[in-house]
Formats: C-alpha cells, sequence, structure tokens
C-alpha cells in the first residue's frame, strides 16, 4: 500500500489545480501526476468517469469531482481546517466555493475560447501534454482538434456572442470588488485559505494563465495578483477573521456575483432541469441570460442547501444572505 495520495490533473484544469493546491495546504503527503497519453492507462484503472482531477488514495480508491474530495480529505486531516468557525463566514465561504466552481468556470471557459489568441495558447499547451515529444506537426495538429471541440462546447457554460459581455464584466467586476478586498488580508477569510479560497482561485489562476485574463488582472489588481500567487503554495499567516471585519469588502461581492448574478441562474437552471427544456432564459441583473441546463449544477445547489439547512437556522446568517440576495436560493 502507498503511503501517500496521487493527483492526476492537468494545469490548465481549474479543478485539478484547486485539488493540488488544498492538498499542498493541508500538507498531505501526494503526488502531482499530470494526465497525458504516457499516464493515460494508469488513470483509466481508477477513472469512473473521464473528467479531472482524479485522486487515488494509498488504498487505490478512486475520488472524483473537488467539492466531495475536499470534503473527505477534511474529515481525515482536520488539522490546518479550512472553514471558519463562525457559523456566516462558514456558509459564506461555502457557498463562495460552489459560485466559484460554477459561476466562476463561465468566467474561465468564455475567456479561454472566445478569441483567438487565448484559443492558441490553451490550445497549445494542452496540446503538449499529449503530441510526441519534439513532434511539431502532431502538437499542431493535436491543437487544432482542441480549439475546434472547445469552441464548439462554450455554449454548454452560457457563453455566447449574447452572453459574452454579461460574462465579460462579471469578470472585471469581480477581479475589481475582489482586489480592494485583498488589500489588507492574505486570503478571503483571513489569514488562511477557505473553501472559498480553492473553489475561485482555481478558475481564476487559470483565466490568468491566458493572455485575456493576465491582462485585464495585471493591469489593474495587485493585490488580486498577489492572491493568485499565494494560492500556488499557501500557508496559515494569520487566523480567521470576524465576518463583521470582512463585511465592509466582502458583502459587496457576494451581493453582486452571487446574489445578482448566480442564484437567480442557479434557480432558473434547476427550473428548466425539472422540467426537461432544451434551454431557459433568465433575467440577470436587468440583461437576458441565455443557455443550456447545466445537470450537475442542479446535483451540487441540491448540496449546498443541504449544508445550509444543516446549519439550523441562524438568525445573523440569514440576515446576510438576504441581504446580498441569496436567501431564498438557500431555502429552495
Amino acid at each position: 500500500m502507498s503511503d501517500h495520495y496521487r493527483i492526476y490533473g492537468v494545469e490548465l484544469s481549474p479543478f485539478s489545480v484547486k485539488i493540488r493546491s488544498y492538498f499542498r495546504y493541508k500538507q498531505i503527503p501526494h503526488e502531482w501526476i499530470v494526465r497525458n497519453s504516457e499516464t493515460m492507462a494508469d488513470y483509466q484503472k481508477y477513472a469512473k468517469i473521464p473528467i479531472i482531477p482524479l485522486v487515488v488514495t494509498p488504498d487505490e480508491k478512486g475520488l472524483q469531482d473537488s467539492t466531495p474530495i475536499m470534503d473527505a480529505m477534511e474529515a481525515l486531516y482536520p488539522e490546518r481546517s479550512t472553514h471558519p468557525d463562525e457559523p456566516i463566514s462558514k456558509f459564506v465561504s461555502l457557498l463562495l466555493e460552489e459560485f466559484g466552481d460554477e459561476w466562476g468556470n463561465k468566467w474561465m471557459f468564455h475567456l479561454r475560447w472566445a478569441r483567438e489568441e487565448d484559443r492558441l495558447s490553451a490550445g497549445g499547451r494542452i496540446a503538449a501534454t499529449m503530441a510526441p515529444k519534439g513532434n511539431e506537426e502532431a502538437r499542431l495538429a493535436i491543437r487544432k482538434q482542441i480549439i475546434e471541440r472547445m469552441t464548439g462546447r462554450v455554449f454548454f457554460v452560457g457563453s455566447s456572442e449574447v452572453t459574452a459581455p454579461q460574462i465579460e464584466e462579471s469578470f472585471q467586476e469581480a477581479v475589481e470588488l475582489l482586489d480592494i478586498h485583498f488589500a489588507n488580508r492574505a486570503y478571503l477569510f483571513g489569514g488562511r485559505p477557505s473553501f472559498a479560497d480553492f473553489g475561485l482561485w482555481g478558475q481564476i489562476y487559470n483565466a490568468w494563465t491566458d493572455p485575456t485574463g493576465a491582462a485585464w488582472i495585471e493591469s489593474s489588481a495587485p493585490n488580486l495578483l498577489d492572491w493568485i500567487h499565494r494560492m500556488l503554495w499557501p500557508t496559515a499567516e494569520g487566523e480567521f477573521e470576524s465576518w463583521t471585519d470582512l463585511e465592509a469588502t466582502l458583502a459587496p461581492f457576494l451581493k453582486s456575483q452571487v446574489g445578482d448574478l448566480f442564484c437567480p441562474w442557479t434557480l432558473a437552471n434547476a427550473t428548466a432541469m425539472a422540467a426537461g427544456d432544451e434551454e431557459f432564459s433568465v433575467e440577470l441583473a436587468g440583461k437576458t441570460f441565455t443557455q443550456q441546463p447545466q445537470k450537475y449544477h442542479a446535483k451540487s445547489l441540491i448540496a449546498i442547501r443541504k449544508r445550509y439547512a444543516e446549519i439550523g437556522g441562524n438568525g445573523e446568517l440569514d440576515a446576510v444572505l438576504e441581504s446580498a440576495g441569496c436567501l431564498a436560493a438557500m431555502r429552495g
């Protein structure tokens, strides 16, 4: 039996680097293995579905889906907890992690495949892990295939000519608000990373590795850029802060991004899934957003509602969520 975990992933997968950052912070013994043509056979031994990251445990069990992986590891390795003790901060952290996985993925996916310079950059980097070493012809052919496949999939995350301005405005506003928030602290909830940091960072870090995302972040958000670098190898630099100390700069992000955009979108997605609709439209901040329903997110909404229910009616938390426009979505 091995004495460490194995993480199969790739650098351009936001969920893969999310898990790698988490394992690094928790100081869980692990090996980072790039999933490519050379490691695919080993990956397929343990993967039940063709997604990354895949974590193989010391007793040879395969784990997939980033949030359940972190939940499992948090139970096994409670030291260096990534959950604030305060109920408000703890739940908001969980909600922001969910937001990062679902809405933040729209930022990353759209920015990566909407413009030619980003497509060429990302497609080329992915192809480099798949093509035989030194075979430039094969790399270029694979890059072309990747770009064609991925640009044909952007609608699945809601990216289109109509929604592109909305997604980009959301990303740029998020960058601005987060930069303000990080002016006085190392991580989202204070001196140590939370679930929210890992969920948001995986998406923002990957957007930053592409030309457009890098230009937008590096030209206007030095504090956010420091956090991006810090989260590659996160450490405990202090304690979690109280919501009272966080509220002034984190509540605006919670309201404009989660309450105004994510919560109405997730409710509309769940309604469309239940009705069997092939497409749905929802008004987000006064603009119509249209896309195909996302099946997985309907399940993750159930999961975040369960986390909310477990708290058991905290009046102060409900007031925060109500003010941000998030309470109705959590109650169902």
